[in-house]
């Protein structure tokens, strides 16, 4: 693995994700989910657009000198932001890749730094780089929110007031724990079934992990998560989408979610980070099965 195959990955997961389906609510290459304003060709256009800014990111974290990983957040986020523009730019000012831009450019600058440090790779390392990295973003990010008027107020900083929830930010500061405590050891142990199938039911594992902010935005409460919670207890019960049984509640649930226009858009996110590992450590081979 060399750090100029990094943004190919970053590129091959947000496309993989954006494959996956039914994901409730979400769009897919059926369906546009609850998101009327966009559909899986406007994914592409911005997945394919933002290849350059994973380059930019993995050539910063490779080139990073410093073993205060906090200075390599600062180095990359301004080019984050104007990664940003680069997505509205290529869908037409909708937002398909912005919580991956985060998320996602994160994880590969930390990749491409720890991949030049004089050990082996592996998840642990590129966490702990991760964390490095972040440590402190959530006090910074969020002080001084209780002054800003409601106007002023991002989703996420609205869930923060309200709840307490750190949202994305919380997630990354610690590491992605959602991805490696639960996401990938799942995956890890799913050898049957297609890629479909087994990036499914890890996305389903996903969403059973989290509170995902999307879906709290989109149903005005939080008192949506534990009935979240439930979908994914009962889906898995079923046996998820190795069963006809619970490929069909899937499908169902789905619909539910577009008529009651919700969508784990958090989760999604959370999906690509795991694929992106995945696929740096091989761990998304093909099967058989993907032919049927």
């Amino acid at each position: 693995m060399q750090v100029s195959e990094l943004p190919l990955l970053a590129e091959r997961a947000l496309i993989y994700e954006v494959l996956v389906n039914p994901k409730p609510g979400l769009v897919d290459p059926v369906s546009a989910g609850a998101h009327r304003d966009m559909d899986v060709f406007t994914f592409v256009d911005s997945a394919t657009a933002l290849r350059p800014y994973f380059e930019q990111v993995a050539k910063i974290g490779a080139a990073y000198p410093e073993t205060d990983l906090r200075g390599l957040f600062h180095a990359i986020r301004p080019v984050g932001v104007q990664a940003e523009k680069t997505m509205f730019a290529a869908t037409a000012g909708i937002n398909t890749h912005k919580g991956a831009i985060f998320s996602l450019g994160v994880l590969v600058a930390a990749t491409a730094w720890t991949m030049q440090q004089d050990a082996v790779l592996t998840v642990n390392r590129i966490i702990r780089a991760v964390q490095a990295m972040l440590a402190g973003l959530t006090a910074n990010d969020f002080a001084g929110v209780q002054e800003k008027s409601p106007a002023e107020l991002t989703a996420g900083e609205r869930e923060y007031l309200k709840y307490g929830f750190t949202g994305i930010r919380g997630e990354a500061e610690a590491g992605f724990p959602a991805v490696t405590e639960w996401a990938l050891p799942f995956l890890r142990t799913q050898a049957a079934g297609d890629r479909n199938t087994r990036l499914l039911d890890t996305f389903m594992v996903i969403v059973a992990h989290t509170r995902d902010s999307n879906v709290i935005k989109r149903a005005g409460t939080a008192d949506i998560i534990p009935w979240v919670h439930d979908q994914t207890a009962a889906y898995f019960q079923l046996g998820g989408a190795q069963t006809v049984a619970g490929r069909q509640f899937l499908t169902d649930l789905n619909a539910t979610f577009i008529d009651r226009n919700l969508s784990l858009g958090g989760s999604a996110d959370l999906l690509i980070l795991t694929i992106y590992l995945a696929l740096v450590f091989d761990w998304l081979p093909f099967q058989e099965e993907d032919q049927t």
